[in-house]
């Protein structure tokens, strides 16, 4: 029986991997089509992002089989109960990607309004949020998570930046105002990212230590 559990919860961590890198190919996909102005990579994460849904589906279903059978108790269902939140939260990144893919098909079909020097910045770090959080909750390790959390800062600064900056288009010329409030939602999208890869941070510390650093200082 234990045999048979610990194969499972080896499954679920295998499809939320899975998941996992879905999610961060998303996010490349939905930036590039924007840099490179390429719409048809914004709308292959338009289309694949149902994909995304089910695999969410197919991990709750997973983990609810798991509590109902086996009854976990400590460690392992801390690592049931983190997988259920760390699923909801790849999904919403999932989502976030495709909003910024449908930004991209808009703005794609007009002038550049200027060089993007700090979405693709802010690009990087919420991919590798993303990845370092998913590898923080393979290898148990409570470190790399909280070194996922102080990443969020610089994300948010930019993400603040960038806002400031399209303010201004916005403010001296008045043609500029939908093209830049397309990017300022796309950094915010990014932003949002980040928020959600530092939740998975959160549920890994949680996972291994029992701590619950969600409302504490970074």
């Amino acid at each position: 029986m234990q045999r048979h559990f610990d194969d499972e919860l080896q499954h679920l961590k295998e499809q939320l991997l899975l998941m996992g890198g879905s999610v961060e190919t998303a996010i490349n996909k939905s930036i590039r089509a924007l840099t490179d102005r390429n719409s048809d990579l914004a709308q292959d994460v338009i289309a694949h992002d149902e994909d995304v849904d089910q695999m969410e589906i197919s991990v709750d279903n997973v983990c609810l089989r798991l509590l109902a059978l086996y009854q976990p108790t400590a460690a392992d269902l801390r690592f049931i109960t983190a997988s259920i939140l760390i699923n909801s939260n790849l999904e919403r990144i999932a989502d976030q990607a495709v909003n910024i893919a449908e930004r991209a098909l808009e703005l794609n079909l007009q002038p550049i309004l200027k060089p993007l020097i700090d979405i693709p910045r802010m690009s990087r770090i919420a991919e590798e949020m993303t990845m370092k959080s998913l590898d923080a909750f393979v290898q148990r390790d409570a470190d790399k998570a909280r070194a996922v959390r102080m990443m969020d800062n610089e994300l948010d600064d930019l993400n603040e930046q960038v806002f400031r900056e399209l303010l201004t288009y916005m403010m001296s010329d008045g043609s500029t105002i939908t093209r830049a409030v397309h990017l300022i939602l796309i950094s915010r999208s990014l932003e949002r990212i980040g928020d959600h890869a530092t939740n998975i941070a959160e549920e890994v510390i949680f996972m291994v230590e029992g701590a619950v650093v969600k409302h504490s200082a970074r």
